[in-house]
C-alpha cells in the first residue's frame, strides 16, 4: 500500500512543490536561529535584526527538511485507517519540527500564538528558543514522535510502535552517530525477534549519514560505498542512498526504499533510506572554519561584519518572499506538498478503579505459589485487549511460563537478550497507546535507568501540554538479589527513581504471590504511571488478605491479624516492605506474640514505597502516618532495596532515633544466602535480638 501511494503522490505533487517546502523549511530553521526582527527579510538586514547569541542547531536540519519534505505528499494522502508517523532518534532538529508544524498549520492548533500569520511567524522566529516550548524537539510541538534524550533507542522504539498495528508506518530518522549506539546496532538484528509474534506494521529507517559525531567524523562516515552496502545488508537492510541535492531522485529513492520495506511480521531483507546530505549543508562553512557544522555555523553575525554579510546572503539566497507571503502564510505552490493539519488523536478512556477487581485476583491467588498466579495475570490481561510482554531471555528463569495450551510461547511475550530493546519496545508500544510490561531481573534493570528517566521527562512535557495520558510504564522486578549470587545483587533502580521526585513514581513491595498479582492487574490497568513492582519468585509464604483493598488503594496497611487491638501506642512497631521482609518480620511477630504477649505489637506492611514519602501525590497525610508509625514507639522497618530509600523518603518527618531501617547491604564478596540475611539483620536471630533490646522487659497483660 504505502509503494503505490508513495509512486502516485510522486506523479500528482510535482517535485518543484517539494523542494519548495525544503527551501521553505531551511529558511525557517535559519531565520529562528538568527533573527530577531525582520522574519521575512521585508526590508534589508541590519545588525540589529540579528540575534547577539545565536543558539540551536543547524547541522542536523537541512537533511531532516529534506526527509520531511519529501514525505509530506505521502502524509497527505494517508487513507483513512492508515497512520504515518516520523520518529526523530535526536532533538537537536528542533527548529525543523517547529518550522514544519508551522508550515502544516497544526502548530497554531495547539499554539495559538503560533498560528500562521504575521504575528504568529515572528513569534517563532524571534522567539526561538521559545520559552514554553524549548529549542529542540518535545511532545509540546505536534505532528511528530521523539524518543527523548538519549542517543540509540530510536529504531527499537520505532519497532514497538507498528507492532500490532499493520496499519501503521513509522519512519524513523537515525543520525550516523546513533548508528554507534549499542541499542541502535542491535535494533537492526532485532527484528528477527518479532517474525511470527502478531501482525505488525512497518518500519522505515532512514539514516541521516552526514559525516559527522558532534566533536568529529562519524565512524560509517569512514567506510566506501562498497563497505556500506556490505554492512547493512549484513545486517538484513539493503540500503538505497540518496544525496538529497535532487528532490526528485530523493523522491524516487524514498519510493523504492518503501517498495523494499517489508512489515515486522514478514521475514526477509527490508530496506534502509541512507542520506548523504552533508552536515550543516548550506551553511558558509569557510568563516566557521570546519567544512561541517553541528550548532550555528556563524556564532557572532550581529558583531563581526564579514560574518554578518555572509548570513545576509545566505538568508538571501532562499528568496524567502518567494515562499511565504507577507502575512506569513505558505505560497500557494508549496500547498500540494504539505500535509493538511489533521486532528490530533483522541485520548484513550479514564480507566475505571480497578482495585476491587484487583482485591479479586488476589482472592483467587490466595495460597497459590508465583508460578502459578503471576502468569494467569498476564493472561488475564493479555485477553482484554493489546498487550505485550517484553523480557531479555529470562522468563523462564522468572518462573513465567508463557505458553499456549500446545506448550507454545505465546504470541504477545517476546524476549531478546538486550534490556535496552525490551524498554524501547515497551516505549513505543505504550506511546501509541497499548499496555505493555517488561521483566528482568532486579539486578540489570539499572542498565534501562537513563532511558526510563528520559520516558518520564518525555512524559511530564505531555502532562504539561495538556496531552491525553497514556499507558503507563511498568516494570516487574523479580530474581531478587536475596537469592542470587553477589553480581546478581543490585537493587539500585528504585534508589536512583525514587530520588528523581516524579510524581507518576510507584514503587511496589507486596507481601506474597497473591498481592504481586493484584499489584499486575492493578497496575496495568492505570494510565500515566511508572510502576516498578520488586517480588521475589521464590516466596512461598502467605499472609491474610483481608487488607489487600486498602494496600491497593493507598500503599499501606495495618495487618490486625498481627496487632494487638489496644488503640494507644504499642510497644512496638514492625513494617515490611516485600516478600522477604514480610516473611521476616511477620516470623518475628508471631513469636514476640507468643513468648512476650504483654507487648502491645503493630504490624504495617508498606505496599508502595511512595507512601512513605514526604511530599507528593500518594504519601500519607499526618494524621494517617501517626496512625501507622506512632509517635513514641520504636520501628523496626525492613525493606527488600537499600534501607538509604527508606530514610530519605522520609524527609522531615523521619522518626529519628525511634526508627531501626533493615534492608540490602552489599557484602563484598560471594556469600550464602543465610549469611546475606544475617549481615543485613533479617535472619531470625538478629531480629528477635533487635526487638527485645527495642523493647526491654517484656510487661504482664493487663487484668
Amino acid at each position: 500500500m504505502w509503494t503505490d501511494l508513495t509512486r502516485h503522490t510522486n506523479h500528482l505533487v510535482p517535485d518543484v512543490s517539494v523542494a519548495a517546502v525544503a527551501d521553505a523549511l531551511d529558511y525557517l530553521c535559519l531565520a529562528q536561529l538568527y533573527l530577531r526582527d525582520n522574519p521575512l527579510l521585508a526590508r534589508p538586514l541590519t545588525p540589529a535584526d540579528v540575534k547577539p547569541r545565536p543558539a540551536g542547531h543547524w547541522g542536523v536540519c537541512p537533511p531532516v527538511n529534506r526527509i520531511l519534505a519529501a514525505l509530506g505528499p505521502l502524509q497527505s494522502a494517508v487513507p483513512d485507517g492508515y497512520e504515518l508517523h516520523v520518529l526523530h532518534g535526536a532533538g537537536h532538529a528542533g527548529p525543523s519540527v517547529l518550522a514544519h508544524a508551522y508550515l502544516t498549520g497544526r502548530l497554531g492548533r495547539t499554539h495559538p500564538h503560533l498560528s500562521q500569520g504575521e504575528a504568529g511567524l515572528h513569534e517563532l522566529v524571534t522567539g526561538f528558543p521559545l520559552s514554553e516550548i524549548g529549542g529542540e524537539i518535545t511532545p509540546m510541538i505536534p505532528g511528530h514522535l521523539h524518543t527523548g534524550g538519549q542517543l540509540g533507542p530510536a529504531l527499537a522504539i520505532g519497532q514497538g510502535t507498528v507492532l500490532d498495528a499493520p496499519h501503521r508506518l513509522s519512519v524513523v530518522l537515525i543520525g550516523d552517530g546513533e548508528c554507534e549506539t549499542g541499542t541502535t546496532a542491535a535494533s537492526w538484528l532485532a527484528t528477527h525477534a518479532l517474525h511470527g509474534t502478531g501482525d505488525h506494521g512497518t518500519v522505515l529507517p532512514v539514516v541521516l549519514l552526514n559525516g559527522l559525531r558532534m566533536g568529529g567524523p562519524s565512524v560509517l562516515s569512514t567506510l566506501s560505498r562498497i563497505e556500506l552496502t556490505n554492512y547493512f545488508t549484513g545486517l538484513g537492510h539493503p540500503p538505497i542512498y540518496s544525496d538529497g541535492l535532487d528532490i526528485g531522485q530523493l523522491r524516487q529513492a524514498l519510493a523504492e526504499a518503501l517498495g523494499a520495506a517489508q512489515p515486522l511480521s514478514t521475514p526477509g531483507p527490508s530496506s534502509v533510506l541512507v542520506l548523504t546530505l552533508d552536515k550543516g549543508h548550506g551553511a558558509p562553512a569557510r568563516l566557521a572554519g570546519t567544512p561541517v557544522i553541528h550548532k550555528t555555523p556563524l556564532r557572532d553575525p550581529a558583531g563581526v561584519p564579514a560574518e554578518f554579510d555572509a548570513l545576509a546572503d545566505w538568508l538571501a539566497s532562499y528568496r524567502p518572499a518567494q515562499l511565504l507571503t507577507p502575512g506569513g502564510q505558505p505560497r500557494p505552490h508549496l500547498v500540494p506538498a504539505l500535509p493538511p493539519p489533521r486532528p490530533e488523536p483522541d485520548g484513550l478512556p479514564t480507566p475505571r478503579s480497578c482495585v476491587t477487581a484487583s482485591a479479586q485476583v488476589a482472592g483467587h491467588a490466595a495460597g497459590r505459589p508465583f508460578a502459578q498466579v503471576v502468569p494467569e495475570a498476564l493472561r488475564a490481561r493479555a485477553e482484554q485487549g493489546p498487550f505485550r510482554v517484553f523480557s531479555p531471555d529470562e522468563l523462564a528463569s522468572n518462573r513465567l511460563r508463557l505458553t499456549d495450551e500446545d506448550g507454545r510461547p505465546v504470541p504477545w511475550a517476546v524476549e531478546i537478550l538486550n534490556e535496552e530493546l525490551c524498554h524501547a519496545w515497551a516505549q513505543g508500544y505504550t506511546e501509541t497507546g497499548r499496555h505493555a510490561l517488561v521483566v528482568t531481573y532486579e539486578a540489570f534493570a539499572p542498565i534501562t535507568l537513563s532511558l526510563i528517566q528520559q520516558q518520564l521527562k518525555h512524559r511530564a512535557v505531555r502532562r504539561h501540554a495538556g496531552l491525553a495520558p497514556l499507558p503507563s510504564l511498568v516494570y516487574l522486578l523479580t530474581s531478587l538479589g536475596w537469592h542470587n549470587t553477589l553480581t546478581h545483587q543490585n537493587p539500585s533502580l528504585t534508589s536512583a527513581l525514587l530520588a528523581s521526585g516524579d510524581s507518576t513514581l510507584h514503587v511496589l513491595t507486596p507481601a506474597d504471590p497473591a498481592r504481586t498479582a493484584a499489584a499486575l492487574t492493578f497496575a496495568l490497568g492505570k494510565l500515566d504511571r511508572c510502576t516498578i513492582i520488586v517480588t521475589g519468585k521464590h516466596t512461598t509464604v502467605h499472609h491474610p488478605l483481608d487488607t489487600v483493598d486498602e494496600e491497593l488503594r493507598h500503599g499501606i496497611a495495618i495487618w490486625p491479624h498481627l496487632t494487638h487491638s489496644d488503640p494507644g501506642e504499642p510497644d512496638l512497631i514492625l513494617a515490611s516492605a516485600g516478600d522477604l521482609p514480610a516473611e521476616a518480620l511477620s516470623t518475628l511477630a508471631r513469636r514476640l506474640r507468643t513468648e512476650r504477649p504483654g507487648q502491645r505489637l503493630r504490624y504495617v506492611h508498606v505496599h508502595d514505597l511512595t507512601a512513605l514519602a514526604e511530599n507528593g501525590p500518594h504519601a500519607l497525610g499526618p494524621d494517617a502516618f501517626a496512625r501507622h508509625f506512632g509517635t513514641t514507639a520504636p520501628i523496626v522497618l525492613a525493606t527488600n532495596g537499600h534501607p538509604a530509600d527508606i530514610h530519605a523518603l522520609l524527609g522531615r518527618r523521619h522518626p529519628g532515633t525511634r526508627l531501626t531501617v533493615l534492608g540490602y547491604r552489599d557484602p563484598g564478596r560471594p556469600v550464602s544466602q543465610e549469611h546475606l540475611r544475617q549481615l543485613c539483620g533479617l535472619d531470625d536471630a538478629g531480629l528477635w535480638h533487635l526487638a527485645t533490646t527495642l523493647t526491654g522487659t517484656p510487661k504482664e497483660i493487663p487484668a
